[in-house]
């Protein structure tokens, strides 16, 4: 069935959460950290006390440093208000790393109930399956509905304790590129197994299209190599910065794809400027992420909404 969840539902399902003596277990998705916040999440937990879980990370490459990671998303989220107990990565579609999630519930939860909670796409309730399956031996206990990601209501999963586990629905963020997206697309343009890299070397004044759903431009600096991070599959395509906006408008949804689909309108493409002054990451929420040496500058466009960001590099 359809979601027929308004917003004014969730907010009063986050609402009762205030009123909970529990543990918020609180799933983002690695790739996509601003299309998986809850706006005002902070507000709504009271004083209790939130466990961050990362989910996806059997996509990273294994060059990736883990404690990075986690050092990053727990800074992400204290710009959001948030003061997580400790950082967790998972993978919820493999399994991988969810038995150390359960360790950390237990030292955390203290007697209490379990709340899950995390906006639609990030893998909240495939990683709810694998605790039951884990604790049970029950499987797909968590159904969704035809809206990608969605559980239809708030659903209890008794403890042996007496407690909870508690999965609310998963908020929808209509910032994120997967909204955007038919479900062929998706498979193509969000990250399914491991990211193999891919090195570029690029004089100023050339552009990388990522599909049709972003585009890098470098518009100042020497001659450098960027290494870019994306679903081994999405489709790359470099050429000329003057002549950039004309091949957009040429191809966009024939070699340029996704989105390859007529019934899916794309919002216009924003461009996010930055002078890079040491080595970072250039960040496209839900896509991957472009690797710049210092002293560059450089221009991220996406879908309006969808964030575009720059970090300290990862690798």
């Amino acid at each position: 069935m359809p979601v027929g969840l308004t917003d004014d539902d969730f907010l009063r399902l986050l609402t009762q959460i205030k009123d909970a003596d529990a543990l918020i277990v609180y799933v983002v998705d690695i790739f996509d950290f601003n299309g998986s916040m809850i706006p005002g999440l902070h507000r709504f937990v009271g004083d209790n006390p939130i466990l961050l879980v990362g989910n996806k990370e059997d996509l990273l490459p294994r060059s990736l440093k883990r404690p990075k990671l986690r050092d990053w998303l727990r800074q992400r989220a204290n710009e959001q208000g948030i003061r997580p107990v400790d950082v967790a990565l998972v993978s919820a579609k493999t399994n991988h790393s969810v038995d150390q999630l359960l360790n950390l519930i237990e030292k955390y939860r203290e007697d209490r109930d379990v709340y899950i909670v995390g906006v639609t796409n990030v893998g909240k309730s495939t990683l709810i399956n694998q605790v039951i399956r884990q604790t049970t031996g029950q499987k797909d206990v968590i159904t969704t509905s035809r809206f990608p990601g969605t559980t239809l209501d708030r659903i209890e999963i008794p403890l042996d304790d007496g407690h909870s586990l508690v999965d609310t629905p998963g908020i929808i963020h209509n910032s994120q590129m997967a909204h955007f997206l038919s479900g062929k697309d998706l498979r193509i343009a969000t990250p399914q197994k491991q990211i193999k890299p891919k090195v570029y070397q690029l004089n100023s004044d050339q552009t990388i299209f990522l599909g049709g759903l972003a585009r890098f431009d470098y518009v100042a600096g020497a001659k450098h190599g960027f290494t870019v991070y994306t679903e081994n599959t999405l489709p790359l395509h470099r050429t000329k910065l003057s002549n950039a906006d004309a091949f957009y408008e040429k191809h966009l949804g024939d070699l340029l794809t996704p989105p390859s689909s007529d019934d899916v309108t794309l919002p216009k493409l924003v461009a996010h400027e930055f002078k890079v002054t040491e080595k970072s990451d250039l960040v496209f929420e839900g896509l991957g992420w472009i690797t710049v040496p210092a002293g560059v500058t450089v221009r991220g466009y996406a879908p309006e909404g969808v964030g575009v960001l720059v970090r300290k590099a990862m690798i």
